[in-house]
């Protein structure tokens, strides 16, 4: 199910290795945006957002060294007195007493950073992109193979952990195996990753669990990767109709963006790791702009035999 997370800004000290002037308690950030506080710091509050985390730097800092000591000490206080979530400091500048002042009275979370402020700004938001991204957990394997992201679903014992050892054997290598952490991580992007407790473990039936990094090497698993495709493994059924051509485009729904996705029919008989190899591989090729059936019937000369079927949208989870 989806979630809203948020990130303890002791996390945040720790990935940047900021100094601490300030910190009452271990506040929790719940937003991905940061703002420079130049129009505050000029007596503009109006649309102050204390859930965001205020970085100064040295525009901001020397803004308020133009004015004399009782002015600055006034905007000073006027502006901790909002309470945001925490305030960081750019390129080590806060050699005034004044913003430790103000941070300890008003309980504000004061931190410095060496970076210049538009680097570490740059760097803060695309960590806190990752971290706070809106999330489900899927029952599934997600694998990478050939540099591509695919994500297996289907009913439990259809064999999706069976192949995704299959394809390890075979160079590929395995993210996360029964349950998959998806996260939104920009307009166009899902991350997939195995929740920390069950990372590189894989359950075989008749076999048990097995830790996917010892038996095959650090170099069989990876932490994170990009989801391009879905394949929904089903037991085969004589009565439906499966797309022999390819010219269908299947889409399902994952956080609101649409991923291409297949329908793979699975019997006795049928390597499902090569028919997958061949899917990333295929997947591929259509980014690139290349659609072999496409090019099959132009050869033919039978594209116009084919109207072009609507994209088909699977139920979004």
């Amino acid at each position: 199910m989806k979630t809203d997370c948020t990130i303890e800004l002791s996390r945040i000290v720790k990935e940047f290795s900021l100094e601490v002037l300030n910190m009452p308690e271990d506040v929790l950030i719940s937003s991905t945006e940061t703002i420079r506080p130049g129009l505050h710091l000029a007596g503009y509050y109006e649309f102050f957002d204390s859930k965001r985390i205020q970085i100064l730097g040295m525009n901001e800092i020397g803004f308020l060294q133009g004015f004399d000591e009782d002015e600055k000490a006034k905007r000073v206080d006027e502006f901790f007195a909002k309470k945001p979530a925490a305030v960081i400091i750019a390129r080590n500048l806060a050699d005034d007493n004044i913003y430790a002042e103000n941070a300890k009275k008003y309980n504000v979370p004061l931190l410095v950073s060496r970076d210049s402020t538009s680097d570490f700004e740059a760097a803060l938001i695309a960590f806190l992109n990752l971290q706070l991204a809106p999330r489900i957990t899927q029952h599934g394997v997600l694998v990478e193979v050939y540099g591509e992201g695919i994500l297996l679903l289907g009913e439990s014992g259809v064999g999706k952990s069976e192949t995704a050892i299959e394809l390890v054997k075979r160079g590929h290598r395995l993210i996360a195996d029964d349950a998959v952490e998806i996260r939104r991580v920009s307009s166009k992007s899902l991350v997939g990753t195995a929740p920390d407790n069950i990372r590189h473990f894989i359950e075989l039936r008749g076999i048990g669990i097995i830790n996917a990094s010892r038996i095959f090497g650090a170099g069989a698993v990876k932490l994170t990767e990009k989801i391009d495709l879905v394949i929904n493994m089903e037991q085969w059924d004589s009565t439906k109709n499966y797309d022999r051509m390819g010219l269908e485009t299947q889409k399902t729904e994952i956080l609101g963006l649409q991923v291409p996705s297949l329908t793979i029919p699975v019997k006795p008989g049928r390597n499902l790791a090569v028919i997958i190899e061949v899917a990333a591989m295929n997947s591929r090729q259509k980014k690139l702009g290349y659609n072999a059936a496409e090019d099959l019937l132009n050869r033919l000369g039978m594209n116009d035999d084919f109207a072009k079927p609507e994209e088909t949208n699977v139920k979004p989870f």
